[in-house]
């Protein structure tokens, strides 16, 4: 069992900041790419710009003397999204290719290159 005081253990996301992604479940679902704004591999979670919108209420300070309402993107897990591929002009899976020694995320239908 975790406590306060151990980690949790790092988890392998098949995603990374600034990737193409489609969001394949949920309210959020369509064909359309969209850019991972943030990738936690703690908690196994990603915001998606656009994604799992809700409004924050933000109290008054200098910076912003009126306060009010603003819509952020809250985390959603990293297996409702699949890495968008400009060949096939839709998500699709990956896997882990070796070459020149690197490991490569590639596309399992279309073969394109990720990294």
């Amino acid at each position: 069992m975790l406590t306060a005081k151990t980690k949790a253990p790092k988890q392998k996301l098949h995603v990374k900041k600034g990737d193409k992604v489609v969001v394949i479940s949920g309210q959020y679902k369509s064909d359309e790419p969209r850019e991972i704004l943030k990738a936690d591999a703690r908690t196994g979670k990603i915001i998606v710009e656009g994604v799992n919108l809700r409004w924050k209420h933000q109290a008054r300070s200098q910076q912003n003397p009126k306060g009010g309402r603003v819509q952020v993107e809250i985390p959603i897990p990293a297996s409702k999204v699949l890495l968008f591929s400009e060949k096939l002009g839709k998500g699709t899976r990956t896997k882990i290719e070796v070459v020149d020694g690197k490991k490569v995320r590639v596309g399992v239908k279309c073969g394109t290159k990720f990294d």
